[in-house]
């Protein structure tokens, strides 16, 4: 045991907190479903949105496991880990084809090489001699290689003659003897050489690949094929609408594929259109489905109950089924327990799942930092706020740090909704949702949506999302004058504000709850 620490705030800091730190047979057994598996499970192609730490990773590990247990083939790629570095990261010194073609060479290369592994660890597939033949086509067809530049063909002749001809067979006790002599007629040799000068290039034929993964396909006695591509974000936003037509061109028609991507909404790049004119890329809605947001799956602020059971669920099995062996943690028997044996009372463990604002990850970490600072000692509210501070600084705070105007929104915003309205939430019109700084601060999550498409009765036909400001970013202010009332102040502004969380129904006085991401832009004018 860690000197200073209880058992049970060993287990909490040791919980790995990356869902590529646990092996396949644990990420099934800590999966808890927050009502998104069974929407994966449809053999649709879907893209799963999601921020950092939402759990994009661990639900397409946990549908793998789902997957193959129903006896269909999972292959599922890290994108972080294809690619090299010429491919990736030169720019614009290499043409965005070349490096788009690069990056298709080495997924499919992985894509290989899982189905392959596949077919080794089952018997059937194994013995099925299609299967290695087809596997072996479909690297052929993403090997071709071609030379861009100047060809040099030369000619080179040769002439020679002899005057005597004719063949004679001599018999011995050894072996038989056969010769040549006599005339001959004149014999002319030509031989030619060819040069290429040029750069190699990479050269794949859609029509090649589509047919030799039709073929493979085929090869798995009906077995549906699964690819998993999480990180998609990870790619460089200039090639990856490249990497979305090849899935169009070539994967996406094929019936005995399904296809789920994992990405950051906001750092997503699916469609371009080319100089030509000519648009490529996934067409969301009509090549794959949109329809999967561990954003909104996330979100409990209208049901505090389910926050609670979902997170109670989420560290039960965190610490017992995903956690040391014989450990004293995995002794406890329920949920509930967690609770009792881990927090001073529900009101810390509470405060626990206000700080998380939904995001997995986020609860993890603040309750590793808060057992460290609870040392032999259940956890505290005191605690869980002092490790909601520490993470929102060392994690969210830091990572603004090179965006400054985007610091400087966050800032504004909290002096205006905390210290202003003594408020934790806000209503953005949707015309100004698109944003580049709001939508950098909702990718950072120190702003969280909890719900969109919001109307307000006194404006007609106008719609508003609905954020709150991360929990780190104003519990220092929680014991002052400026702490938070409620989510969202309302009434009329020359009167004292109500204050209610996420409302169920339009609202007729909303106008003092709006934030005009406009003004903020004036200001920021006027100060240059």
């Amino acid at each position: 045991m860690a000197t200073g620490l209880s058992s049970m705030n060993r287990a909490f800091n040791l919980v790995p907190k990356r869902a590529e730190s646990r092996q396949s047979e644990q990420l099934r057994d800590t999966f808890v479903d927050s009502g998104v598996a069974i929407v994966l499970e449809s053999v649709d192609h879907q893209i799963l949105y999601g921020r950092r730490g939402t759990g994009k990773t661990h639900a397409l590990r946990y549908l793998a496991t789902v997957v193959k247990g129903n006896s269909d083939i999972p292959v599922y790629l890290d994108l972080r880990t294809v690619g090299s570095p010429e491919g990736l990261f030169l720019g614009e010194e290499v043409k965005p084809t070349e490096r788009a073609s690069r990056l298709l060479v080495d997924l499919l290369n992985q894509f290989h090489d899982s189905l392959m592994e596949a077919a080794i660890e089952d018997d059937e597939l194994l013995t099925n001699t299609s299967l290695i033949t087809n596997l072996d086509a479909l690297l052929d067809s993403i090997s071709t290689v071609r030379v861009s530049g100047e060809v040099e063909v030369s000619k080179e002749g040769e002439t020679s003659d002899s005057s005597k001809s004719g063949a004679s067979v001599k018999l011995a006790l050894k072996a038989p003897e056969f010769g040549i002599t006599g005339e001959a007629a004149n014999a002319t040799r030509r031989l030619s050489k060819e040069t290429r000068r040029g750069t190699e290039a990479i050269s794949l034929n859609f029509s090649d690949i589509a047919r030799a993964l039709r073929d493979l396909f085929d090869s798995f006695s009906g077995r549906r094929v699964w690819l998993l591509l999480d990180e998609w974000s990870s790619v460089p936003g200039d090639i990856q609408p490249f990497l979305g037509e090849f899935l169009v061109r070539c994967m996406l028609p094929l019936q005995a594929l399904t296809v789920k991507v994992a990405a950051i909404e906001q750092q997503t790049n699916f469609r371009m259109r080319l100089p030509s004119g000519q648009m490529i890329g996934l067409e969301l809605g009509a090549d794959i489905a949109a329809n999967v947001s561990l954003d909104e799956f996330m979100v409990f602020e209208e049901n505090k109950e389910r926050s609670r059971e979902f997170f109670k669920s989420l560290f039960f099995n965190h610490l017992t089924l995903g956690g040391a062996p014989n450990s004293p943690v995995t002794a406890i028997s329920s949920a509930q327990g967690i609770v009792r044996e881990g927090f001073t009372d529900t009101r810390a463990f509470d405060e626990l799942v206000r700080a998380a604002e939904g995001v997995p990850r986020d609860a993890l970490n603040i309750a590793a930092k808060a057992a460290v600072r609870a040392a032999m000692d259940k956890i505290s509210v005191h605690d869980v706020r002092a490790a909601g501070r520490s993470w929102f600084q060392s994690d969210k705070e830091a990572a603004l740090r090179s965006k400054e105007e985007a610091s400087r929104l966050l800032n504004w915003i909290i002096d205006k909704v905390i210290r202003e309205r003594r408020a934790r939430g806000f209503l953005v019109n949707q015309k100004q949702a698109g944003n580049a700084l709001l939508l950098a601060l909702f990718d950072a999550r120190v702003l969280h949506v909890v719900r969109r498409g919001y109307s307000a009765q006194d404006e007609p036909g106008e719609r508003y999302d609905v954020y709150v400001i991360d929990y780190g970013a104003y519990v220092d202010l929680m014991q002052t004058r400026y702490a938070p009332q409620g989510v969202l102040p309302v009434g009329p502004e020359d009167e004292e504000p109500d204050y209610v969380e996420v409302p169920t129904q339009d609202l007729r006085a909303i106008r003092r709850a709006v934030l005009d991401i406009d003004l903020f832009l004036l200001t920021q004018q006027s100060a240059e």
